[in-house]
């Protein structure tokens, strides 16, 4: 703990409803993943921020106290990027995010997936890849190989940050939202030069924006679906904070300018992780529910947009439609 600023300070300092200057934050989340802060402390501070509202500097801190901690992964160079929600939006909804991620490799980007099994969705990202026989990168080279293999790779939360098997219990034991459940897709090892990422509410928009453009990436997306997903959806306009070299851009997303048919919720649900499992395998095959084409589209558009600065996002989501028409190569899907 930096012995300038004491725990007991920073504690009382957000209990009062004060953000953290940088100085605070850095000593504060160094001190929370170090392994050495007291339960109490930890579900203090966690509550603490909470009430109060985490800030986009706070969550850059503390994604930079946790990257520390963990296993990165080093000597990559060309562009990648990670699609991801923080889940919590009780949807039930198909893994939008990592059949995403497949098309995007079967259409030529390095995808570096992060991610961890089902929060709110009925089949969770490492469900899916998991389904589909695909492998784990558990360690650098898996990562290196995967990419240069299929260009698409999962890299599977838990073994490349031990140090949250720690504050697992006190996350536990808490039982309700922290930062945390903002950290997860801010804390991809292989830091992504580009993120489609999706919030279930509003109000973590502009926090996980600012922190994104104070991560040095290069372009991104911070989105919240119609209807509250943490992905876009056919339900009807959606917001979306651009991250563009550090700056942050509202741009709104309405499917109907892009001839995306509207729906209603349960067009997008699914009843159980087989049911997920067996849309994810259509999708992949240009087959599916019209309402999760439209939905699968939507968010592959956006990702193409990030990726193809010169593309307009009308283009980019036409491209995707085409895309999805046709489905995915064996190759990827059987990497």
């Amino acid at each position: 703990m930096n012995a300038a600023v004491a725990m007991n300070t920073i504690l009382d300092h957000v209990a009062d409803g004060q953000d953290l200057a940088p100085e605070m934050a850095r000593a504060c989340f160094d001190h929370l993943f170090s392994g050495h802060c007291p339960p109490a402390q930890a579900g203090g501070l966690l509550l603490a921020l909470r009430a109060k509202g985490e800030t986009g500097l706070e969550l850059a801190a503390a994604v930079q106290a946790a990257l520390q901690q963990a296993r990165t992964v080093s000597g990559l160079t060309r562009p990648r990027i990670d699609t991801c929600g923080t889940g919590g939006d009780n949807k039930s909804s198909f893994n939008c995010s990592t059949v995403v991620a497949l098309y995007l490799a079967d259409m030529g980007y390095d995808v570096v997936k992060h991610g961890n099994r089902a929060v709110s969705s009925s089949c969770g990202s490492a469900d899916v890849v998991e389904a589909l026989g695909l492998p784990f990168a558990e360690q650098e080279n898996d990562v290196h190989s995967g990419l240069a293999r299929s260009r698409f790779v999962f890299l599977f939360a838990p073994h490349f940050h031990p140090a949250f098997a720690k504050l697992g219990p006190i996350r536990k034991d808490l039982g309700v939202r922290t930062l945390f459940n903002l950290l997860g897709p801010l804390l991809n090892p292989a830091r992504p030069t580009h993120q489609l990422l999706g919030v279930p509410r509003s109000q973590f928009m502009q926090p996980v924006a600012d922190a994104l453009a104070l991560s040095g990436i290069q372009r991104a997306a911070v989105v919240h679906g119609a209807g509250g997903y943490d992905e876009l959806t056919p339900l009807g306009p959606n917001r979306c904070l651009v991250v563009d070299n550090g700056e942050v851009v509202r741009r709104d997303i309405d499917p109907a300018a892009f001839g995306i048919a509207t729906c209603d919720e349960a067009a997008l649900a699914c009843r159980d992780k087989t049911e997920a499992l067996e849309v994810v395998r259509a999708l992949l095959q240009g087959r599916g529910p019209q309402a999760m084409q439209g939905m699968l589209a939507l968010n592959l558009g956006v990702a193409l947009f990030l990726l193809e600065p010169e593309l307009s996002l009308d283009a980019a989501v036409a491209r995707a439609c085409e895309a999805v028409s046709r489905g995915i190569s064996k190759e990827v899907a059987c990497a």
